[in-house]
């Protein structure tokens, strides 16, 4: 997808729906799209901030002043990937708030990994496991496990109006990058389902737009995955490759530059078809088992 044309409208409120604010975060780049979005849940007094983004001074300066007077209740994170978590912390020092959600999860990570390396800052107040809520005087978010993209990954149900934050789980944009060690492609599919099995009505992602056709759009990334992992097999009916060759011709026509983030798709499919005894890797070679 193309991002919209520029000036983003950085550091300043949408007014999405009446319990739902949202702050671009001046951010962007090809695996950010536009930027990170941040949410202010909460119509009255009191109001919740949903992925209060990265360590950038200006975007939590834009938050602290569109909040005003209002209490800050809690600051949720969906995943600790530093373009996501790190403004939690000056965030709090602000605002005084408890900051709630995800689990940390630090990995020592070798290699390319994008701008998604975890934020070893993050330190929560109260983690929230599945199904658990906090509220306030007009609003109530429940926390959904939806790992694969990061194995502490939450979306946050917005019980009043039938809207979800999906974090990274599913975006306006585009579809997710798994990664190993810490990205998991079957606990992804599980998290897709379980989204699908629901019946929200909107979705807000953390990069593009909202989603107005959840269901709709969770079963195309359902299929669209299963695709991919029929590609993978399809690659290597030809005879054994690695995913360095793999990569262009299954993503033809995307930005070279995007061929990393693919490779590590590629290798999430790979590694989850090993684990089903489907094929098997020696050294960077993979190849059909059997």
């Amino acid at each position: 997808m193309e991002a919209p044309t520029q000036p983003w409208p950085t550091g300043k409120a949408e007014q999405l729906e009446p319990l739902v604010q949202r702050v671009l975060a001046p951010n962007p780049s090809p695996f950010t799209f536009t930027g990170t979005e941040t949410y202010i849940v909460g119509g009255g007094d009191e109001v919740a901030v949903i992925d209060p983004g990265p360590m950038e001074p200006d975007h939590v300066e834009a938050l602290v002043s569109i909040i005003g007077s209002r209490k800050v209740t809690a600051i949720c994170c969906t995943h600790t990937h530093f373009d996501h978590s790190p403004a939690a912390a000056p965030l709090k020092q602000r605002t005084g708030a408890a900051i709630i959600g995800c689990e940390p999860l630090v990995l020592k990570v070798e290699g390319f990994r994008l701008d998604a390396a975890f934020d070893p800052s993050y330190t929560p107040d109260r983690v929230l496991t599945h199904g658990e809520s906090i509220s306030g005087p007009d609003w109530t978010l429940t926390a959904i496990a939806t790992p694969g993209h990061a194995s502490n990954h939450l979306c946050y149900a917005l019980e009043e109006t039938g809207a979800l934050f999906t974090g990274d789980h599913v975006m306006g944009w585009s579809t997710s990058v798994i990664a190993l060690p810490d990205g998991d492609m079957q606990d992804y599919m599980d998290s897709l389902q379980l989204l699908y099995e629901r019946t929200d009505r909107v979705y807000y992602p953390a990069h593009g737009a909202a989603v107005d056709n959840p269901q709709q759009l969770v079963r195309g990334m359902i299929g669209h995955r299963r695709q991919r992992e029929r590609q993978v097999l399809k690659q290597l009916e030809a005879g054994p490759q690695t995913i360095l060759a793999m990569v262009p011709d299954m993503y033809k026509g995307i930005d070279p530059v995007l061929f990393p983030a693919a490779g590590m798709s590629v290798r999430a499919h790979l590694v989850d078809l090993e684990k089903r005894g489907a094929v098997r890797c020696a050294g960077d070679v993979w190849q059909l088992a059997g």
